[in-house]
């Protein structure tokens, strides 16, 4: 090992090239304009090795040279591998420790979800099912907008914005085909494939993993720090870090890396059952309650966690299918979000994990308290099942009686606990579903607030469309009508097949 970084850079290899070029590529390309770097860091080690050569590559300058900002980012969704947001907190700490010593400028920034678009808010607030290879709809939300929003804002401040990124053609194959196609001839910079004016540039595209390693722990870091920790955490969970992803040709997380401690893309979070195993036991009680996600998943599983209706208050049946020979066919219901007490028992059980975690001296939010209010929201005004009785605040109290939260109180729906008593029993003497009963009272207060009536009626129209009979007998009425459907084609094609013999008869006689 090195005593410092610079000497490894002077009597270095990787991928065939000295490392000292590379640093005065890198150099030659920050100095070459004006055009603002952005580094996309995620923790991991490619991302690590590219911050660190950017950084040697500036402090070395001399000072006049230093002149522009370099923007590190990353991208934190909330739900990350704990032992992975430390790992990022440290190193970015240590850069601005350093940099500031060095008189060069860094910005770093973290940037999160929208508030409305967590996973928690869309999982628990929404009753969106968990992800799956299928329905991955966690990581456009969570990771590529929020930091395609910084790019495109420094993209407006400077005109053209330039991502140093950590990405390696000895990834995938996918990868290096995303690399060539976007590259821009007789350049070191590639387009990015839907943010205009922005511009990739990816020092490291011919490393391979060993190479990024033998560069990583060669010698301290350019800020003074070493890579130990890093190494230790990839040891022990034996798996790779999740990429900061800015499109969606970026291969995301849900391949057993480091990322979402949610994840349940993967059949197996081997990452954290690797750093449990390695001594980080603490973290057990996410692991089971991922697998739970994960179990909610599991096609047999669907109607017990799920509700028959979508969030349109629609039923939706899958394409027929042939289930013998013959021309008997089966279609299933494609079932909807979570169902409200499905989502309560969650909330519930994430808030004592957290709570107990606390206790045992870890610093850990598993869910904002931000979100726990636009949660609220959801289940107040949820298109299926709205939470007459607020419940979460109660929830909330229930797990942490000393540590209360100001709810607003204009949030409370029209329901007291008396009008919810009265109208369930009404609604069951009059065969009324309670539920179609509270949201054509709300959509009448609704209009009577704000003075304007119009389109009341369309509104009517669409509520009273929805499903609101049991699934038994949604189903009964869906099985015949696909009779009633199958007898019509049949007579229509008896019809057709008789007009076509009495059009070959005709044509015959007259030839």
């Amino acid at each position: 090992m090195y005593k410092t970084h610079s000497e490894l850079v002077r009597n270095t290899k990787f991928a065939g090239r000295p490392c000292s070029n590379l640093i005065q590529e890198i150099q030659t390309m920050y100095t070459a304009d004006e055009r603002p770097w952005v580094i996309g860091f995620s923790g991991g080690k490619d991302s690590t090795a590219v911050l660190s050569l950017v950084y040697e590559s500036i402090v070395t300058l001399s000072e006049d040279k230093r002149n522009k900002t370099l923007y590190v980012v990353s991208s934190d969704t909330l739900v990350e591998t704990p032992v992975v947001v430390d790992q990022i907190k440290h190193v970015l700490k240590s850069v601005a420790s350093a940099a500031g010593e060095n008189s060069f400028k860094v910005s770093l920034n973290q940037v999160h979800p929208k508030k409305s678009q967590t996973f928690w808010a869309n999982l628990l607030g929404r009753g969106y099912p968990a992800p799956t290879k299928s329905f991955r709809w966690c990581t456009e939300r969570m990771k590529i907008d929020p930091v395609n929003t910084f790019i495109l804002d420094k993209v407006a401040e400077f005109g053209e914005a330039i991502i140093v990124l950590g990405s390696r053609r000895q990834e995938s194959a996918t990868r290096a085909q995303v690399i060539a196609r976007h590259r821009i001839k007789n350049s070191l910079l590639g387009r990015h494939k839907s943010l205009p004016n922005a511009y990739t540039y990816m020092p490291i595209e011919d490393w391979s993993a060993d190479e990024v390693w033998e560069y990583l722990l060669g010698a301290p870091t350019p800020w003074g720090d070493t890579n130990k920790k890093l190494f230790e955490l990839y040891k022990g969970s034996n798996q790779g870090e999740c990429p900061l992803v800015i499109d969606t040709s970026t291969p995301s997380c849900g391949n057993s890396r480091f990322g979402c401690w949610t994840c349940t893309v993967v059949n197996e979070d081997k990452a954290m059952h690797g750093l449990i195993e390695s001594g980080e036991t603490w973290m057990q009680p996410l692991l089971d309650f991922r697998n739970e996600l994960a179990k909610s998943t599991i096609p047999e599983n669907k109607r017990k966690y799920r509700n028959y209706k979508r969030r349109s208050g629609k039923v939706t049946f899958s394409a027929s299918k042939k289930i013998n020979d013959d021309s008997s066919t089966i279609s299933k219901v494609i079932p909807g979000p979570y169902w409200m007490k499905q989502r309560k028992t969650w909330l519930r059980r994430l808030l004592k994990i957290e709570k107990k975690l606390r206790q045992n001296g870890q610093d850990i939010e598993l869910i904002q308290r931000d979100e726990l209010h636009e949660i609220r929201q959801q289940w107040l005004s949820d298109p299926n099942e709205p939470d007459w009785k607020d419940s979460l605040p109660k929830i909330y109290k229930e797990v942490y009686p000393d540590d209360p939260i100001q709810w607003v109180k204009d949030d409370f729906g029209t329901f007291s606990e008396f009008d919810i008593e009265l109208v369930e029993s009404l609604s069951k003497e009059y065969s009324i579903p309670a539920p179609l009963v509270q949201k054509l009272i709300d959509l009448e207060v609704a209009a009577i607030g704000s003075g304007n009536r119009r389109g009341i009626q369309k509104q009517l129209d669409t509520l009273l469309s929805q499903d609101w009979e049991s699934l038994e007998k949604i189903e009964n009425q869906h099985h015949r009508d696909k009779a009633r459907y199958s007898d019509w084609e049949k007579d229509r094609d008896e019809i057709m097949k008789m007009l076509g013999e009495q059009e070959s008869e005709f044509i015959g006689r007259n030839q």
